[in-house]
């Protein structure tokens, strides 16, 4: 780790912490001791059979966990409120809300829902009486209120068109929803037909006079989403709205991966405050998002931030009101910049950079109930770390650092946070805000894996380009035998600015190769996120530079380490900017690896700029535009060593990628067609940039683990 200058680091509390660790009715009976509902409730993370008992982890497992995915802490921090997906082996799902006591360490969860459908984006009520979710149980995505002291869910909105999101003013008195509508109407009613016009024309076509056109896996329709605010009346229901974005040619919160985190009441309640970009016809190659605020009526917006010609993002208020924190990159274009913490006074308007010599980039910020600590979450070292910033001085005190973690939201001296890590699916967990006493609430996936062997790990480093120091992960294959030698499964990660760490994911799992045989070996090579920016800074307009030779030497470093690893019998994969590294292998490392597999790889650079919808990227990476700088863009353009390829490789693309447009993977797989070259295409005409219909992810391993099995004859 390479913090520098902090007036104070205790580097104690990260030590001692990396060890520790490791129709709906309110219901009122405890969840009960099925088979299913263990999974949901268990606490205890231990099993009677012994590791030799246990059979391999597979993607049947993968593809059947049950899964977490909402959370809120209660207002007196006694209680933790969780949305928890259940599914069967035969991949049918159910999802339900459990409330667990957080001051009873032997309380069994209480199932607060009982519904065909998902309740979602779940939060308390300030009084803690009554909590609020996002529900389509009436036919539309609306908004519904469970009391806590008994009696039926109410909806609360019910509205023409889908409610995307939602946050409470902190008095409770008033809602700001988002749903996506046409910045032309005045009204939802306008909206409301728009929509069914399109759905009922006669024609097809789309007209669209700029970019974007299209965006990660949808065309555009001309609707934006937008934020409405409203009062609850005396029934505890909200009729009437007000769009206080009317107009905003944008999304707000910014699509596609952006949500209501970017949005936020004043403490007051008299203001919103948004992340979004000012309409221009540069939205495709900008990151210059901002924060505006403007009043709950609709009136006086204001850019909070237009100084700052980049990504401005994730407004947070203390409780008491006085500040503002936000997250701010520094260089215009750049989406892999440092993500600076930004914090406002809002009462002398002074802004200041806290911790500006922390060389992390914070990905989450959450106020501590003193007003002045900010709990921070950011890439660290292989890890997705939780620290406690304070907002005056800049102290970074560790609280965890082992896996990947996100905070859910602090109950009096105690955070609670859902913990993954590479044999970790993802369960709640409570921590002292010290970093002491962590404990494990939840356990959703106990029954489901009492009896598979996940495979030890451990992260290694060794001297890459530059003889400086490079991180990686290795994993022994299930049934490991001293002596023995495995098979390769070499994972590059993409982005190209992202990193093989230590979590747990529901689509790239290295267990799953581990399982099926394979030692799996992981490089965060050059251009990689939490070693400090200047080491993720290292591959723009070096793409084929630096990480290639991190990945030749980690590979190198890794089998002379670990003698178990047969570099004889090897295959590399990777996805995205993964998969542009193997086609980049192909023409400049060709006697690597037995085999290839490439995901959604770029094939063409000249042509994937044409292609791709948001140019802010390769323009930043490449230096400008195509005909600005066509020399780089050639110098590491996969299509330009095609004469040196014969690696065997199996091609995977999705047809609604529009990030790397499946023309990329088609090209590389015809010309190894053409030139007698092995190679396999597998095409999804129903998945983006990702593979996300579970069915399809076992069709995915399925067809990845023959081909590596034939070409390392494992």
């Amino acid at each position: 780790m390479t913090f520098r200058k902090f007036r104070k680091f205790r580097l104690t509390q990260l030590s001692i912490a990396g060890l520790l660790a490791c129709s709906g009715g309110f219901g009122s009976a405890l969840v009960s001791t099925t088979a299913i509902a263990a999974d949901a409730t268990a606490n205890t993370a231990t099993s009677a059979e012994t590791p030799q008992a246990k059979r391999a982890y597979t993607v049947h497992d993968l593809a059947r966990l049950n899964k977490l995915h909402s959370a809120a802490v209660a207002p007196d921090g006694k209680s933790v409120v969780y949305g928890l997906t259940l599914v069967s082996s035969d991949g049918a799902k159910r999802s339900d809300l459990y409330r667990l006591s957080l001051t009873d360490a032997n309380a069994k969860p209480q199932q607060l829902t009982d519904n065909k459908g998902t309740e979602h984006s779940v939060r308390f009520a300030p009084d803690g009486d009554s909590l609020y979710f996002v529900s389509a149980r009436s036919g539309s995505s609306q908004l519904w209120r469970l009391p806590l002291t008994g009696g039926e869910a109410m909806q609360v909105t019910d509205f023409p068109l889908n409610v995307d999101g939602y946050k409470l003013s902190n008095d409770g008195k008033q809602l700001v929803v988002n749903m996506r509508v046409f910045p032309e109407c005045k009204d939802l009613a306008c909206s409301v037909e728009r929509f069914e016009q399109e759905a009922n024309r006669n024609t097809s076509g789309q007209v669209y006079d700029q970019l974007m056109v299209r965006h990660w896996d949808t065309w555009g329709d001309h609707a934006r989403a937008h934020l409405f605010v409203g009062a609850f009346n005396e029934q505890g229901k909200v009729t009437e709205v007000v769009d206080v974005t009317q107009g905003l040619d944008t999304e707000t919160p910014p699509k596609p991966f952006s949500g209501m985190e970017e949005v936020t009441f004043t403490p007051d309640g008299k203001h919103i405050v948004y992340t979004a970009k000012a309409p221009s016809k540069d939205q495709s190659w900008t990151t210059n998002y901002d924060l505006f605020q403007v009043a709950v009526d609709g009136s006086n917006t204001t850019n909070l931030t237009e100084a700052n010609l980049a990504w401005d993002s994730h407004p947070t208020f203390s409780p008491d009101g006085r500040y503002m924190a936000y997250l701010a990159m520094k260089r215009p274009g750049f989406e892999a910049d440092r993500n600076a913490i930004m914090l406002k006074d809002t009462v002398t308007g002074q802004t200041k950079e806290v911790a500006p010599l922390w060389d992390r980039s914070a990905s989450s910020l959450r106020f501590g109930t003193d007003n002045r600590t900010l709990y921070v979450t950011a890439q660290d070292v292989g890890q997705v770390s939780m620290f406690a910033v304070n907002t005056q001085f800049g102290d970074i005190v560790p609280v965890y650092s082992q896996g990947y973690n996100s905070i859910v939201g602090q109950a009096g001296d105690k955070l609670v946070y859902v913990h993954k890590s590479l044999v970790e699916p993802g369960d709640l967990h409570l921590i002292g805000l010290d970093g002491f006493g962590q404990r494990r609430l939840t356990e959703v996936n106990q029954q489901k894996l009492a009896n598979v062997q996940f495979s030890d790990y451990e992260q290694f480093t060794f001297k890459g380009w530059n003889n400086e120091t490079v991180h990686g992960y290795w994993i022994k294959p299930y049934g490991y035998q001293e002596g023995k030698k495995y098979p390769i499964a070499f994972l590059v990660h993409g982005g190209p600015q992202g990193s093989f760490g230590n979590g747990f994911s529901g689509r790239w799992n290295p267990q799953l190769w581990a399982g099926a045989g394979y030692g799996v070996v992981m490089i965060d090579f050059h251009g990689s996120t939490g070693y400090g920016q200047a080491f993720t800074d290292s591959i723009s307009k070096d793409w084929g530079g630096k990480p290639l030779e991190d990945l030749q030497k980690g590979l190198a470093a890794v089998t002379k380490q670990q003698p178990w690893l047969d570099a004889s019998r090897a295959c590399a994969l990777g996805g995205s900017y993964g998969g542009y590294m193997m086609n980049w292998i192909q023409g400049n490392w060709s006697d690597g690896f037995n085999c290839l597999v490439n995901h959604a790889g770029l094939f063409d650079m000249r042509s994937m700029y044409y292609v791709t919808e948001e140019l802010w990227f390769p323009e930043f990476e490449f230096g400008g535009q195509y005909h600005e700088n066509k020399e780089l863009y050639e110098k590491f353009n996969p299509v330009n060593y095609v004469e040196n390829w014969k690696t065997p490789m199996l091609v995977i693309h999705g047809e609604k990628d529009f990030r790397v447009p499946y023309g990329q993977g088609l090209a590389a797989f015809s010309y190894m067609q053409r030139n007698n070259i092995p190679s396999k295409l597998l095409i999804y005409p129903d998945e983006n940039h990702w593979i996300l219909n579970q069915e399809n992810l076992i069709q995915w391993y399925d067809n990845v683990f023959e081909w590596m099995d034939k070409w390392t004859a494992k």
